[in-house]
């Protein structure tokens, strides 16, 4: 392996913007607002303020699964927060997410708004409040949160640290990537061993721990996170390909992934959520050929 002794850190770490590679614009060491911007907001009770990345993903993918159920109050307006332009720092964002990342939830069926950030919180709160896809007997539900929490602590080793370092940095770090693909294997070993012995991450059922999981495993697995399916010879992994097939196979998990999306085949970018039939008349390429 090849090493670099050409950064010695300072006593004291001073920001530099100009070392941010693609993120520098919107990458900053303080909280808070930098700018005043209100929040839309839609007929629907449940306001959704988000973008189709895989932790955004997880909340269409949810609505959509209980909406499906016929839970009518699930009905949502999804609004897009294009993280690229720094929306999540408007003064709006912030009032509902302090931490200024998607997705944010605010809640306008009671009396009182509930706001509701980080992903996994979000997908606990619409589970408890529609009664659905989270176990009510105590040893069922305490697995179904253990994998929820599980995904919540390897996704920063996916995400900030893989992906980061594989396919953003600027420069690429040989230690680095090693590290984290090392972490990133493990992981995928850790869930191909429990799919081997259960259809679903929590047990028999579809639960969020499989919503949660998905969009970042399955979607390594079949190929849509950085590039890196060769990389990280994801095939090999059979139980996670399965369960990644069958959960994909769900129309709710199709419709999910297509919210807030500004990525990928224009048909399956539906970047603002308002109704159901959005699905068939406001897709990028249906909006493309109306111009």
């Amino acid at each position: 392996m090849t090493t670099s002794s050409d950064y010695t850190p300072p006593s004291v770490w001073v920001w530099n913007k100009a070392s941010g590679g693609r993120f520098a614009n919107i990458n900053r060491p303080v909280a808070g607002a930098t700018h005043e911007k209100a929040l839309p907001v839609g007929e629907h009770p449940l306001q959704l303020y988000s973008l189709g990345t895989p932790n955004g993903q997880k909340v269409t993918i949810l609505l959509e699964e209980l909406l499906a159920l016929g839970h009518a109050d699930a009905e949502y307006d999804a609004w897009l927060i294009d993280i690229s332009q720094g929306d999540q720092f408007g003064s709006g964002f912030v009032e509902v997410n302090p931490n200024s990342k998607i997705p944010a939830l605010l809640d306008r069926s009671g009396q009182t708004p509930i706001r509701v950030f980080e992903s996994g919180a979000i997908l606990v709160y619409l589970a408890e409040k529609f009664g659905a896809f989270l176990p009510v007997e105590a040893g069922a539900r305490v697995e179904c949160l253990s994998w929820l929490f599980w995904q919540m602590g390897s996704a920063p080793y996916l995400g900030g640290g893989f992906g980061h370092f594989y396919a953003y940095a600027p420069t690429k770090i040989e230690y680095a990537i090693d590290r984290f693909a090392m972490e990133v294997k493990r992981q995928l070993d850790v869930l191909d061993r429990r799919l081997a012995e259960s259809a679903y991450v929590a047990g028999p059922d579809y639960t969020i721990a499989d919503i949660a999981i998905f969009p970042w495993y399955g979607g390594l697995a079949k190929g849509w996170l950085y590039g890196a399916a060769e990389f990280l010879s994801v095939a090999d992994y059979t139980h996670v390909q399965r369960w990644a097939d069958a959960v994909l196979a769900r129309p709710a998990v199709a419709r999910g992934r297509m919210v807030n999306r500004m990525s990928g085949e224009p048909s399956e970018q539906l970047r603002e959520r308002h109704d159901a039939s959005d699905f068939d008349t406001r897709t990028q390429d249906k909006l493309a050929s109306a111009d």
